[in-house]
C-alpha cells in the first residue's frame, strides 16, 4: 500500500532546500499531478517567480531580504508568490516609487509586462519626470508623497552645477569589496549581500555606483576588472 503525507514533502525540503514539482512527485511515490498538488496545499511552500515558476521550497519568513524577497543562485522567489504581486507591492510600499531599471535590478527578471498591466488595471500609476517613467501607488494622496520624496532624493545627489553626485566613499569601497568577492554581482545582489548595514543602503545608490564605473561587466567573460 502507497503511504502518503505532506511529512515527506516537508522531509524533502528538509533536506534539499530548493526542489523541482518532479521530486515532489517522487516523494510522493510518484504521485499524479492532482495528488501532488493536495499534499502540497497542506505545507506552506513558495513557488519561483521566474523559471516559470518550476522551483518549490518551504515557506519560512526568516529567508526573505526587507524587500520580502529571496533568492537561491538564479532562482528567485517573493513572500507575494507571483510576479506580478510582488512588482505591485514593491511599488506600493515604496518610499520614493520605483523606476523600471530599479524593480529590474531588484528581482532579476524583466518587469515591464507586469508593471504596464498594474498600470492598465489602475492598481498603480506612472509618472513621467526627468526623461523616465517613476511607478507610484494608485492612491494620489501617497503617490503624490512618493513623488516628493524621489525629488528630494534627486535634488541631495546633485552638485552645485547640476551633476550628478556619487555616493560617499565608505560605500563605493564596500560595493567594490563586494564584486571581488562575488565577481558578476548584479546591483540586486550587492544590496543583498550588504544586508545588515545600518542604515540599509538603498539600491538607487548602488546603481549610481554600477553606471558610473561600468560595473555590469565586471567578472563577466572579457569583461572589466576591478
Amino acid at each position: 500500500m502507497t503511504i502518503r503525507s505532506s511529512e515527506r514533502l516537508l522531509q524533502l525540503f528538509d533536506a534539499k532546500g530548493t526542489v523541482t514539482f518532479a521530486e515532489l512527485q517522487e516523494a510522493l511515490n510518484k504521485a499524479s499531478r492532482a495528488t501532488t498538488f493536495r499534499y502540497l496545499r497542506q505545507v506552506p511552500y513558495l513557488r519561483s517567480y521566474n523559471h516559470n515558476g518550476c522551483y518549490y521550497r518551504h515557506r519560512d519568513p526568516t529567508l526573505f531580504d526587507r524587500f520580502g524577497l529571496y533568492s537561491q543562485g538564479d532562482i528567485h522567489f517573493s513572500r507575494d508568490g507571483s510576479l506580478d504581486k510582488t512588482v505591485k507591492r514593491l511599488v506600493r510600499e515604496s518610499q520614493a516609487g520605483w523606476t523600471h531599471r530599479e524593480l529590474q535590478e531588484l528581482l532579476c527578471v524583466r518587469v515591464q509586462v507586469p508593471l504596464l498591466a498594474a498600470v492598465r488595471r489602475d492598481e498603480i500609476r506612472r509618472q513621467k519626470m526627468d526623461g523616465f517613467y517613476l511607478y507610484l501607488h494608485a492612491d494620489s494622496t501617497v503617490g503624490e508623497s512618493q513623488l516628493q520624496r524621489r525629488r528630494q532624493g534627486i535634488a541631495e545627489q546633485q552638485t552645485d552645477d547640476g551633476t550628478e553626485s556619487l555616493p560617499e566613499d565608505g560605500l563605493i569601497i564596500r560595493v567594490l569589496l563586494v564584486l571581488i568577492r562575488h565577481p558578476g554581482a548584479r546591483p540586486a545582489d550587492v544590496v543583498r549581500l550588504l544586508r545588515g548595514h545600518s542604515p540599509p543602503i538603498p539600491l538607487e545608490q548602488v546603481v549610481c555606483i554600477f553606471t558610473r564605473y561600468d560595473l555590469s561587466s565586471t567578472g563577466k567573460k572579457g569583461g572589466g576588472t576591478i
